[in-house]
């Protein structure tokens, strides 16, 4: 479904984001992407969804090389950043219209769609209102919509999670699961280390640049002892947290 080889991503004045990551990521599994901020998560997404060029190395979506067919790629790509950057001068229903145009989703299609998707994220009430007076979190609800409106076979969610209420955010875990036992693929990034280990088949943790681990949590914890995920993700990650000095938290 996903395949990076030797993929490698260098920003203006040298700095190296992904560094000579190779990666597959197979149809039918939610993947979680894991790590600390910096990491090269979003970088490694944006070059996934084509926002970004690599710098060298190759990435194949659907067996198909992203630089010859970025187009029928996206098509087949529902994509939600990690900020939900939308029409914010349009009403919700108008911008999620457009979007569903954008991807030629027929109209009686898109009505049943839409009304499932509102109902399910509780957004119905508000789908008349300029996207303007949204809460962050009425925002990240509105970029879920409109990325699962054209029923894509591969969801790509760069932290899915924040912004949600506890309520949306188990919908959408739930939607997350289902989309992958009908046989297609999620692929998302988290800091959440308890929904990474309750809702992915496989984990990917990323370390300046490089990839540090791939493989499911089990194998994970055979490999670094029974902790929690949290513990193990910090231990892969080099986390400096136990050096840091935190005595200025202690009580006078």
């Amino acid at each position: 479904m996903i395949e990076l080889k030797n993929v490698t991503k260098v920003y203006s004045g040298g700095v190296k984001a992904v560094d000579n990551l190779s990666l597959s990521v197979e149809k039918g599994e939610i993947f979680g992407f894991l790590g600390p901020n910096g990491a090269g998560k979003t970088t490694t997404i944006k070059m996934i969804v084509g926002l970004l060029k690599p710098t060298s190395g190759q990435i194949k979506v659907f067996g198909k090389e992203l630089s010859k067919e970025p187009e029928a790629i996206k098509q087949r790509i529902g994509y939600v950043a990690d900020e939900p950057l939308v029409m914010e001068k349009l009403r919700g229903y108008e911008y999620l219209n457009f979007i569903a145009d954008v991807f030629g989703v027929p109209s009686d299609v898109r009505r049943e769609r839409l009304e499932r998707l509102l109902a399910d994220f509780k957004l119905k009430d508000a789908i008349k209102d300029p996207v303007s007076s949204y809460s962050h979190g009425m925002k990240q609800k509105l970029t879920l919509i409109a990325a699962l409106l054209h029923a894509p076979d591969l969801w790509i969610l760069d932290e899915p999670i924040v912004g949600l209420d506890p309520e949306s955010a188990y919908i959408l875990k739930k939607m997350m699961r289902k989309h992958a036992d009908s046989g297609k693929t999620v692929f998302f990034s988290t800091h959440v280390m308890e929904v990474a280990e309750k809702v992915c088949d496989r984990i990917g943790i990323i370390g300046k640049g490089k990839l540090l681990f791939v493989g499911t949590v089990e194998e994970l914890k055979k490999a670094r002892g029974e902790e929690s995920l949290e513990k193990l993700f910090l231990e892969v990650t080099e986390s400096e947290m136990e050096a840091t000095d935190f005595s200025y938290l202690d009580a006078d």
